[in-house]
Order: structure tokens, then sequence, then C-alpha cells
């Protein structure tokens, strides 16, 4: 954690700024010569980290030392926070005196300086203070830098040998088939991949990854399918190779080459042996335990073996990254390791701890072992340790004493389970340490939005932006990065420790979470938490507004107003907020507008929901829109009918990268010829991801939607006078929800992409809908007919429709007759049928048309 954290410190120092750093601050006390030695000592003190924290685990004093170090980087921190708000206070005050034309009046400030003068006093106060705390801090590291000489840390920058991370385990292919329990699918699965003739690499050999998080089970799964005697008997070569890091291709080479390796390191002499060696054979490989996502490494090894093997040969990996899999460009055969299931679990806990014992014990201790299976989570590796850890306690109040403690405090679970999972922390970058080690700020079972994650994240200064590439690692990427090497498991729920935040230190928090609390007003003094980064006020549904002291937390990057049914406007000055980056006012009924100053928070990237206000020039326009670097979301409410072509040019959306787009229209007050001319004048992004129209009263959709290639998800509500678009030719489209469509009497063929029942001919071969996954019809109350394709019932036809159809919902439609042939021959899992009386007559267990559905797809399941 320390490594982490003074690594992400050290950034902070470097990028400090002295441009608007005066007078006492810089001179007098010579702050800029203090942070510049601050930071030397801390670059010396990282290089023996890596050693003081493995040696923590069993030094007390080590642990002491780590310790003063961290409550030293976290003051720094806060010290360089109240620099960097002294500085945006400085930034605010500049633009209104040299009379921006956005920034508001300033004598609604008076009260935060009584006379300028005192003003002038107050800030001479606060950088001399600055200053003295980092001399402090400063001395105080010095103390630190010079206490470590004791402990005779290793040093990676002065060249000695770094300290072990915890050792990875060679494997071999012998498995002991009566300690196995589950995996049965998996292993079916594998095995027929494994003996199949077909291969989407083309020329026949097959990669196939297995990926899970340590413990999971993978080599074990592959070493039942490697030591399965039709296996053996189907490949004419076998080969086992522990890879493990770092990736050694000559290593690997000698390895598959057997008796037929070189004693020569030379890289293109032993690839050629290893070539020589499989030359015209079917050969099984097995890459056990694989860490490098370096292509060219990979690149190296692949070429002779994809050259050299037989029809019909496979390599199997092992990892716990998923970039691994995409490195080898695999996936699409990848097998995603999960947890198994308590009852599987358990089998492992018993045949461990009861193996050698009475039958009558593993009764008497039946209920107690399924409550200790339970903290394993679903980790076999988990349940075998426990298990063997059971074996020699014979007492009730043994088993309740592991069942009370907490199972990361168990010393042999420790060294068994952790230990090995802790190779795939060390593997992560400072910054993703960082973000995974602030999780345990959660409770266990605790459930959190991916996004929410993110901007907690941002919050801390881990990240400095959700998509963009203002920094390397962005909040994207570190949650894709850590979900792909499985420590996430499930994307909403994070299981950890529980750490309090101190009472005491309520004036440094950065995260400020009230949602839900029946808040109706906040108290003045918020403004004085100048660290906040993070403000969530949602669902406090009597708050009815914020103090205008809120706009002085120059350091805010997120503000939460999802559900304040009674907030009625936002604070006036809230354009002084410049280092705001998400702002989420969604379901606020009564707030009818934003104020002017929106308009200046250039570094805004979320705006969701942005209240346009055509009728009051006074108000937020969406051509203010215009000098916002917006980057990933926006919502736009379009209140009035004021709102022209003209203006909604100004905001420019073209020019911003955004990925989720939602248009709002006021119910019955934009005329149908207006709602069309704002929709064409919007025109998003072309890497738009997601868009959602609601309430639209034109005759036809924008004209610039089939142009968004990128789209995943689209969401169109109440295009009452609106046919269907063609949207079938949406490459990327994974869920489509249409609702409340009253014009829509019959959906077509036009639909999915086809002009009539013969383009097919024209076009052919055709995949229409060819990603997409999840259907919505809803209250479509006139739809009666949904049109089949009739080529597509042809056994050569080369139409393909919906591969990947996994849900179809119908609500709300009680006209539609009957759904075409095609939904049913697509990998459709759900169908889910409400309040539309023919269909569930239609398709009611039992009849007719039921059996015929069975029969071509029997594993549909329908939810009335």
């Amino acid at each position: 954690m320390a490594d982490a954290l003074i690594s992400v410190l050290l950034e902070r120092l470097v990028s400090i700024t002295y441009e608007y750093v005066e007078g006492e601050l810089k001179h007098v006390l010579n702050v800029k010569e203090d942070v510049e030695k601050f930071t030397r000592t801390l670059r010396v003190i990282r290089a023996v980290l890596e050693d003081a924290e493995r040696r923590q685990v069993t030094d007390q004093a080590v642990k002491i030392w780590l310790d003063e170090l961290k409550d030293i980087s976290y003051q720094m921190v806060d010290v360089l926070d109240e620099w960097n708000t002294d500085i945006l206070k400085q930034q605010v005050e500049k633009r209104e005196r040299e009379g921006d034309p956005n920034a508001l009046v300033t004598k609604k400030k008076v009260r935060f300086s009584r006379c300028f003068c005192f003003g002038k006093v107050s800030r001479v106060i606060l950088r001399r203070d600055i200053a003295l705390k980092i001399k402090d801090l400063n001395d105080k590291l010095t103390e630190v830098y010079e206490e470590r000489k004791k402990y005779q840390f290793q040093s990676k920058e002065l060249g000695i040998q770094q300290p072990q991370q915890p050792q990875r385990p060679q494997t071999a292919s012998f498995v002991d088939i009566s300690e196995i329990f589950g995996r049965e699918n998996e292993k079916k699965d594998l095995i027929t991949n494994l003996l199949s003739d077909s291969s989407a690499e083309g020329k026949g050999l097959l990669i196939i990854p297995i990926v899970g998080m340590g413990g999971m089970g993978k080599t074990t799964l592959t070493q039942l399918a490697y030591n399965d005697d039709r296996v053996k008997s189907h490949f004419e070569i076998r080969k086992w190779v522990c890879v493990s890091d770092p990736f050694d291709e000559i290593k690997i080479a000698k390895a598959i080459s057997g008796d037929y390796a070189p004693s020569s390191n030379e890289l293109d002499e032993v690839l050629q042996c290893m070539s020589r060696s499989i030359q015209g054979k079917r050969f099984l490989l097995v890459l056990d335990d694989v860490w490098t996502d370096d292509p060219k490494k990979w690149k190296q090894l692949k070429v002779p073996l994809f050259q050299s093997g037989a029809e019909g040969s496979r390599i199997l990996v092992t990892t716990r990254k998923l970039e691994v899999a995409n490195m080898m460009r695999a996936t699409r055969n990848m097998i995603n390791l999960g947890g198994l299931s308590d009852e599987y679990c358990l089998s492992i806990f018993n045949h461990m701890a009861f193996s050698d014992r009475d039958g009558h014990e593993s009764k008497v201790f039946g209920d107690i072992s399924k409550e200790i299976v339970k903290k394993c989570k679903g980790l076999p590796l988990a349940a075998k340790t426990l298990g063997s850890l059971m074996q020699n306690k014979t007492k009730m109040g043994e088993w309740k004493e592991v069942l009370n403690s907490k199972i990361w405090d168990l010393e042999t679970v420790e060294q068994e389970v952790f230990q090995p999972l802790f190779l795939s922390y060390y593997d992560l970058s400072p910054t993703i340490k960082c973000c995974l080690l602030y999780c345990a700020i959660f409770p266990k079972d605790y459930e959190i939005e991916r996004d929410d994650l993110i901007n907690l994240w941002m919050a801390q200064d881990y990240v400095i932006s959700k998509k963009s590439e203002e920094k390397g690692t962005t909040g994207d990427a570190v949650f894709d990065n850590l979900v792909a090497r499985s420590f996430f498991q499930d994307f909403e729920k994070i299981g950890t420790l529980s750490v309090l935040l101190a009472n005491q230190s309520y004036w440094v928090i950065r995260t400020l979470n009230l949602s839900g609390n029946s808040i109706k007003e906040l108290p003045e003094e918020i403004g004085e938490l100048k660290h906040l980064r993070h403000i969530d006020l949602s669902f406090n549904c009597i708050l009815e507004k914020l103090p205008d002291t809120i706009c002085g937390l120059y350091n805010l990057s997120t503000l939460r107003l999802v559900w304040c049914s009674e907030l009625k406007k936002l604070p006036e000055n809230m354009g002084n907020l410049i280092n705001l980056k998400h702002l989420y006012v969604l379901l606020c009924g009564r707030l009818a507008s934003f104020p002017k100053g929106i308009g200046r928070l250039t570094s805004l990237q979320t705006l969701d929901l942005c209240h346009c206000d055509g009728n009051n020039n006074e108000a937020f326009q969406i051509g203010d829109l215009r000098k916002l670097n917006l980057e990933g979301s926006l919502a736009i409410h379009l209140v009035g009918d004021a709102t022209d072509k003209s203006e909604v040019e100004k905001a420019q959306l073209w020019d911003k990268k955004l990925f989720h787009l939602t248009v709002y229209f006021e119910r019955q007050t934009n005329s149908s010829s207006s709602s069309v001319e704002i929709l064409n004048a919007l025109r998003p992004h072309p890497d738009l991801e997601s868009l959602k129209i609601l309430y639209h009263n034109g005759t036809t959709w924008p004209n610039w939607m089939q142009s968004l290639h990128n789209l995943r998800f689209l969401t169109l509500v109440g295009g009452t006078q609106c046919e269907l678009w063609p949207l079938g030719k949406l490459e990327y489209l994974e869920t489509l929800t249409l609702r409340s469509m009253d014009g829509v009497r019959k959906v077509g063929v036009e639909f999915l992409g086809l002009e009539d029942q013969t383009s097919f001919r024209i076009r052919s071969p055709q995949i229409l809908f060819p990603k997409l996954k999840r259907l919505w019809f809803g209250l479509m109350l006139n739809w009666e007919e949904w049109e089949g394709v009739e080529e597509w019932t042809k056994e050569d036809s080369e139409i393909t429709i919906m591969p990947c159809l996994s849900q179809l919902t119908i609500t709300g439609c009680p006209l539609l007759k009957a759904l075409p042939d095609f939904v049913f021959k697509t990998p459709l899992q759900t169908l889910r049928i409400l309040r539309s009386e023919r269909l569930l007559e239609r398709y009611q267990e039992g009849n007719g048309e039921w059996a015929k559905i069975s029969a071509t797809n029997p594993n549909i399941r329908i939810i009335r």
C-alpha cells in the first residue's frame, strides 16, 4: 500500500504549479525548495519500499516505520489540497476581476471577504500556514529517511537483488481424481473443444484459454482434460509446460522439444528444434499459469507452432488475466471459470476434513461445516485449505473458533490461499493497487455501480478521468484491468474488509455520501470541507436547496443529486466549481432550469440531466454546452418551445467525445417539425455507444442515427408519429428498447434492414442485428403484426437474423397476434410476455404452438 500511495503522491508533487504562488509562499519561506527536497527524499525511500512491505508482515518495527511514512504522505496530500484550493480560488477571482462575460456578480461573495484588506491578510496567513506545514513535514520525512538505515532494506535502485514475491508454484500434469468435485460441465465442454474437428483459426490449430482468479481450479480442470483417455488417444504428442513469470520463450521451446532440445540457448536454434519435434503431428500443448500479455514474446513462439503442427492440434492456456486471451486472439473459445457452488465446496471441505475419520463426526459437525464453507465464496482452494485445517480438530469449541474467526486471520489460510492470490496483486501497477485497496472501505457484500466506484477513485486522485487519455490509466481501464484479473467476480458486488473513518478527522474527508437520509437543508459549514471531491445527496426527497458555500469547494469533482424531487434550484455560483467533472441531477422534478454559470465548467465530462429552458434567456441554454469538454455522458431535458435549430447547433455535440446521450423532450411542447430539426441538429460524435430519445413527437427519427456504427444500446420512447427505422444494420447494437410508440401498427422486414422480402438476393449473405442480445417492446398499444422473412425459412438461406439474441420482452402489446418464426430459431433463452393477451393465449404451455417452439429451441423459457 505504501508503494502505491507514494507513487501517486510523487505524481502530484511533480505536477505542482507555481504560477499563482507569490510572495510569502514562494520566496520568504522557500517552499519550492522544501517541496523539491521532500520529493527527492521520497524517491530514495520508495526504492526500499518493496523490501519494507514484504518484511512488515513479520517485523513489527518495520510496520511501525511504514505507518509513519504513510501518515506523513497522507498529511502532505492534504497540504497539497490546501495549496491547490488557494490556486483555484485565485483563478476564479482573477476571471471575475478581468470581466469574464460569464462571471457572476461578486457582491454575492461579500460575506467570504468582509473587506479587500482583510481578504489580502487572510491569504497571506493561509499561504504562510501552508509553507510552515510543508517545512514541518519535510523535517518529519527526513527523520523517517534516517531511521530507514537501521533496517538495512534492500534497494532496487542500487542494483541489489530484489526481495522475492510469493513463490509461483510449479505445476505438473498429474491429478488425483478422487479429490475433484464439480466442473463436470466445464470438463465436458473443454474435451469437446479439444476433440472437435472444426477450428475458428482456419488452419486447424485452436487456442483455448481458461481464465479465472487464483485458486479457482484452472490447473485442475486442465489436468482432468489432459489425462482423459479420449484425449490421450486423440493426440500424438502431449506436452505440459508450467510457464509462470517471466515468459521465457527458450525455456518453453525446450520443454516442448523434450529429448530433442539443444544445449544452445540461441532462440532461433531452439525454435527450429521445437518445430522439427512436432512437424506434421497432432499435438496438445498446455501452457499453464501464463502471465505475459506481450504480443512480441507470444508471436515468436506462436509462428512455428502454427506452421508445424498437424490439423486438429490444440494449445490449452491457463491464466488469471483476460488480457492474455485477448493478446492471443482466442476469446471466442475462452472458458471463464467462476466459483463452485456451496454444495461442491462442501464436498471438497468434507473430503479433506473427514477422509480418515469416523463418519459419525461429519454428521456432528455437519451444520458448522456448511457455515464455514460459506466463507469460501466458491473458491475451491479455500475449501481445500480450510478442510485440511480442520483435520485434527475434534472439539466443537475448536470448530466454532474457526467459524467465528476472520478467515483472513488464520495463519494456514493466509499461507495456502492468500499468498497465491498476492501474485495477482504484485503484478498490478501502483495506481491500480491504490484503486483496489480503496475498495477496502466498503463493508462486506456492499453493492456499488461501476461508474460510482470509478468516480470515487477519481475523488482520491488515483485516476483523473473516466475515459479520456489525460492520464496513463483511466478509470474504465483500471476497472477492466481488475475484472480481467478476476479481482472483481461480480461487477456490482465487491466484498472486502471494512475500514472506518475517524470522526475527529471529518475536515479532511474527500468523499461525503449522505444519500437517502431525509435531509431538508445542508449546513453552511459544508463549504469548510475544502478537501471534498465527491458529494452524494441522492434520494433526499425533501432537500429544497443547496447552500451557496458549496460553490467554494474548488476540488469537488462529483456532485450527485439524483431523485431530490423537491430541489427547486441550484446555487447561482455553480460556475465556480471549476474542477467539477460529473454532475447528476436526474429525476429532480421541480428543478426547471440551470444557472448560466454551468457553461463555465470546462472540466465537466458528465452532465445528467441538463435542463435547457428555451423560454428563459437568463437560464442555461443548450448552446451553452459549446464550451464544455464533455467526454462521457450527457442527458438533455429540452424545456419550453423556444429552442430552435440554430441554438442547438451551437452546442457542437459532434465535437465532443460522448459515449452516452439522452435527449428528453418536454411532452406536448415542441411542434412536430421543430422536434425533427432539433434532433437533426444535435448530431453527436460518431463513437456514441448509448442513445436514448424520449417523447420525440416528430414524424421521422434523426438522419444521423444509422451512422452510429459503434452504438451498443438504443432506447426509443414515445415516438407516436414515427415508423421504425431499419435498425438491423447497426452491427454492434446489443440492447434495443422500444416503448410507447403508438404510431407503429406493423413491424416489417424494413426493421431488420431489408428493403422488402426480395432484397436479400441483392446483398446476400447477410447478418441482421448481428450482436443484439436483448430486445424489449413495451406499451405498443396499436401494434398488430410482426412480419417474418419468407426466404429465411428455406434451408439454403444465407440470411442470419439475431444470432446472439438471449432475451426478448414484450409487455403491454395487447393487439400483437404472433411472433415471427425466426425469433424461435435464435439462441433465445428467456421470452417474457406480460399484459399481451393474444400472445399469452397463442403461446400457452401445452398447445400446438408451444410444442413447435420447444422442438425448435428446447432451451427457451417463457415467463408470463
